[in-house]
């Protein structure tokens, strides 16, 4: 399917996809920038999902990276968690495949509302607030099953997706909200690589718009893992309130104006 993208439209699309890999990177939500800009963009609502997979994976690539090399990322729990994600976002890209884009497109800006509400309202968790981190083996199979769970999420809808693993992470199993990030990253990429390829396989993923996002995506990415690699905690916390009380304000103005 032909899809006009013009120029304009292109670079504010690449704008769009900095400022998510940016604050996706240091606290989760930047499918909640990109996705709505693509659908605003005039794509259709299963080539917007594919294409918003297609340069997001560059930008989870990028900030999960840039977290290892600060020794941030849990290389252990790793290894559970990046197949779990791989098998729930291909069953959830699969669902998403189903689903009559007549029925899609409403329930995207239900569920848009619904997760940013959700993040703009949520109690920030105090550090005094964690539990202490949980036996090896206990950690692997919830932190397994996190992934699974929100990887299905992930492949079916997405936004928002970064930040509620680093709710899990930190509440469940007691990292700190820096390496929660780190971790959220590993699983974050591996939903976005499964549901990017079965995307790509099903011809819904639009590259001469995916690859300049990708790009974009990719710098944001680099630049907010290192800030928050410098920042800590405190900076989490005030990217993620910052952004999603915009979101929640732009779809609320979306939705009056119709």
């Amino acid at each position: 399917m032909d899809v006009d993208i013009s120029a304009l439209k292109l670079l504010l699309l690449c704008l769009a996809a900095l400022c998510a890999g940016l604050v996706d990177a240091i606290a989760g939500g930047g499918g909640l920038i990109t996705l709505p800009a693509l659908l605003t963009a005039g794509l259709p609502v299963h080539m917007a999902f594919g294409t918003n997979k297609g340069q997001s994976v560059f930008g989870s690539f990028a900030a999960m990276v840039r977290f290892a090399r600060a020794g941030l990322v849990d290389r252990k729990l790793a290894r559970v968690t990046f197949p779990s994600s791989l098998l729930g976002a291909l069953l959830g890209a699969g669902l998403l495949l189903l689903v009559k884009p007549e029925v899609l497109k409403p329930l995207v800006l239900v569920l848009l509302i619904a997760v940013a509400i959700f993040l703009a309202f949520r109690k920030q968790p105090q550090v005094a607030e964690r539990p202490e981190p949980m036996p090896h083996a206990r950690a692997q199979a919830v932190g397994a099953l996190i992934a699974l769970v929100l990887g299905t999420y992930d492949g079916f809808f997405g936004p928002g997706v970064g930040t509620f693993l680093i709710v899990a992470f930190s509440s469940l199993l007691g990292h700190s909200l820096a390496r929660a990030s780190a971790d959220a990253k590993v699983v974050n990429f591996a939903s976005n690589l499964a549901s990017m390829t079965l995307f790509a396989l099903k011809g819904v993923v639009l590259w001469r718009v995916a690859l300049p996002m990708a790009a974009a995506q990719f710098s944001g990415a680099w630049m907010g893992a290192h800030l928050a690699v410098k920042g800590g905690d405190r900076l989490v916390r005030r990217v993620v309130l910052g952004v999603v009380v915009a979101l929640v304000l732009k779809l609320g103005r979306d939705v009056l104006l119709g």
